[in-house]
């Protein structure tokens, strides 16, 4: 005796053993079937007529409510002998579409869907989720019986109509049938997705340089470590003279199911086939690479650093990366900079900063001062009457711009003015003599 699940809801069904929902592989749930839940049509004995259910969920605080109380009267349902049910799921909400939609409107929202959310395109975490729940919904609104009867009863009808106990079918190659003859998605779908070459993984480097090479670029010859395709088997993985054939585990699928029985019913989890990794076949592993079908070398290449780049610059250097699998292209490699300071000059984006100490002499009378520049030195005239912390722009003495290196920045220098703290009598003189100068000319422009 087994329930169905009706929305909510959990009717028994004679004559059935417990099956499983309709979920996916990594949710496993159990109908399970009680004497108790089902409720003569007079009361006391005779034929069973209304089948009765208590609230769905596997939980723990329901489910001891059901086995240790009978039904409330609030469960029964009559009305003219029928009995009303709602799915579990609203497959039209599913997929988008209103449920007067006709077939190429479903099928259309099916594609655009399932194109979003397939595992191979879509990386969140519920995304495989999504994407078999899409396959679902569509598989039953794409069949004209199968949808007639959803209609009247939702999902638990369909297994009440003996179209299978919610087993739906294998959601990959669902969209692999649908997508064949459209050139594919990428080859995704199914056996063809495992079995398809797959893009090698990209490989990183850190790189250090020097001040100035960061300034001018510079080209570099650098030692990488990375998976090639292994040269004994061409990069299949299998033994040189053997051939590929169906895995016997999961007879091609790529998956298999494991069943536990337990007392609430029979509870059944779908995984990645151990043996073949989920390729759905088995070989022979080359003797040289393991069965992978690469192997891990070092490899010196050149490398132009283009001038103006600092710390933090990443270069992109295609198809340096590892080998893919199955004859798949290599992934890519990412040079990440690092960039040593200079004792000196301090970079402010395409700005080189440096601060210029003069005597307080030069900076009335002003002077003509040797500066360091990533060019070399320059002379830099200090104009005369220049105040302590006065900033001089030396143009386009400074870093290039990234990817324009005709353009650069400019070199700024701040002028600090060094006042003595001691004084000869023969300075403290002349300082003296300038004050009281300085003095009566005060005094006169006053008058």
């Amino acid at each position: 005796m087994a329930l169905l699940q009706f929305g909510g809801t959990l009717a028994p069904k004679l004559g059935e053993k417990p099956q499983l929902l309709p979920r996916s592989p990594a949710l496993t749930r159990v109908i399970y079937a009680d004497p108790r839940f089902l409720v003569s049509k007079s009361g006391s004995g005779g034929r069973l007529k209304h089948p009765v259910s208590p609230t769905a969920s596997l939980q723990s605080r329901t489910s001891s409510r059901l086995f240790n109380h009978a039904p409330s009267p609030r469960f029964r349902h009559r009305r003219s002998s029928r009995f009303i049910v709602r799915a579990d799921a609203d497959f039209y909400s599913t997929l988008g579409v209103s449920r007067n939609a006709s077939k190429s409107e479903i099928k259309s929202a099916y594609r655009k869907l399932a194109r979003s959310y397939h595992p191979d395109v879509n990386k969140d975490p519920g995304a495989e989720q999504k994407f078999k729940d899409i396959s679902n919904a569509y598989e039953v609104l794409s069949d004209d019986e199968k949808r007639s009867i959803y209609d009247k009863y939702g999902e638990a009808g369909l297994k009440g109509a003996g179209m299978g106990t919610g087993d739906y079918s294998n959601p990959f190659d669902l969209f692999e049938s649908l997508f064949e003859g459209f050139g594919g998605m990428g080859g995704m779908g199914g056996r063809a997705a495992r079995n398809r070459p797959m893009q090698g993984d990209d490989e990183a480097y850190n790189l250090v340089l020097n001040f100035k090479e960061a300034v001018f670029g510079v080209e570099k010859e650098i030692e990488i470590t990375r998976l090639e395709g292994c040269n004994t088997c061409d990069g299949t993985g299998a033994k040189p003279g053997t051939k590929p054939t169906t895995c016997k585990t999961c007879g091609g699928q790529g998956q298999v199911v494991s069943s536990t029985r337990t007392p609430l019913g029979i509870f059944q989890q779908v995984s990645t086939c151990n043996t073949c990794g989920g390729t759905g076949e088995f070989s022979t592993p080359c003797n040289t690479c393991g069965g992978d079908g690469r192997v891990r070398k070092t490899k010196r290449i050149s490398l132009k650093v283009p001038a103006g780049v600092d710390s933090g610059s990443r270069l992109r250097v295609r198809s340096e990366g590892n080998a893919g699998r199955r004859g798949g292209p290599p992934g890519d490699l990412y040079v990440f900079i690092d960039v040593l300071s200079d004792p000196v000059l301090k970079r402010d984006g395409t700005n080189i900063l440096y601060t210029c100490k003069v005597s307080y002499i030069d900076g009335i009378l002003g002077t003509t001062v040797k500066v360091p520049t990533v060019d070399g030195m320059v002379d830099l005239k200090i104009p005369s009457g220049t105040q302590p912390g006065t900033t001089l722009v030396m143009s386009k003495k400074g870093v290039p711009l990234l990817g324009k290196s005709n353009a650069r920045g400019d070199q700024l220098v701040r002028v600090q003015v060094e006042i003595p703290k001691r004084l000869s009598s023969d300075e403290r003189k002349l300082i003296e003599e300038l004050a009281n100068l300085n003095k009566a000319q005060t005094a006169n422009s006053r008058r």
